[in-house]
């Protein structure tokens, strides 16, 4: 069965809910057969959105997906990440073209500033634009936003073609329920949800084993079955072998009932507020 659930950008572009993440993939070139397996299984399941960086193992991530896409790039929506240290309108150019040719494509579909560092925004706005006429990117986001940097963000004319915030969310990391999902909810921006099962951790809290054992899951689907039920967000797991690409498919498929949420929010109480 295919991922059909999706979640529509500003632009218009509808983009799967579930997709793939690619954090720590690359790092051994003894793990990539397993890494590409992973990454096709996940395309074949409808998984065809794939995050991925230039920080990530050095570039060695966006390899790994050149090899996973081969032949197929037509099917995927490619997310890649400029440094924020490559961020000043020059090297966002540089920067992208260097991911290209890793990537081994002509444009990416959704290119990402990792984080805020030291560039003047509106510089770094200026080289997604060149990048964006030029046809090497098709629209741009940026990851990790508080609420501030986002109204920062919306004070540059152009501010407004942002496509995306990607951000931590999980059980366990709620804080932007508080005030930056609703900002984004507000203005149609969708929240991409990196680390929705918080780096592993949830997949082995006990606090989640007896809700998992009645839906007949494992506890790390449960927790991203709770990031996917929602409307405007999508999760990007990652997972380094077709197994596990498999489990987090069938988590799309996860209905948690009305008494289930209200007693994981109780378990895993939101912040009342940000800090």
């Amino acid at each position: 069965m295919s991922a059909s659930r999706k979640t529509t950008l500003p632009a218009g572009e509808a983009i799967p809910v579930l997709g793939q993440g690619t954090a720590g993939i690359g790092e051994h070139s003894g793990s990539s057969r397993d890494e590409i397996a992973a990454l096709k299984t996940g395309i074949d399941l409808g998984m065809t959105l794939i995050d991925t960086a230039e920080s990530y193992a050095d570039g060695g991530a966006e390899q790994v997906v050149a090899e996973a896409i081969d032949g197929q790039r037509e099917k995927v929506f490619i997310v890649s990440k400029v440094h924020p240290h490559h961020a000043s309108r020059l090297g966002v150019v540089t920067s992208c073209e260097r991911s290209l040719r890793r990537l081994r494509t002509d444009r990416i579909d959704l290119f990402l500033l990792h984080w805020r560092g030291n560039v003047p925004l509106a510089e770094t706005l200026d080289g997604f634009e060149a990048l964006r006429s030029a046809g090497k990117i098709r629209y741009w986001g940026v990851r990790n936003f508080l609420i501030r940097d986002l109204k920062d963000l919306a004070a540059i004319p152009v501010g407004k073609l942002v496509q995306v915030n990607q951000i931590a969310y999980n059980l366990c990391r709620r804080d932007i329920e508080c005030d930056l999902l609703p900002w984004c909810r507000e203005r149609g921006v969708p929240i991409m949800a990196h680390s929705p099962i918080c780096g592993g951790h949830l997949a082995r809290d006990g606090r989640l084993a007896r809700a998992a054992e009645r839906y007949g899951c494992s506890r790390a689907q449960l927790a991203l079955a709770w990031v996917l039920r929602q409307d405007g967000i999508v999760a990007i797991p990652k997972a380094g072998n077709v197994r596990h690409v498999r489990e987090n498919r069938d988590a799309l498929d996860l209905r948690l009932a009305p008494a289930d949420l209200v007693e994981l929010d109780r378990i895993f109480a939101m912040p009342r507020s940000t800090t």
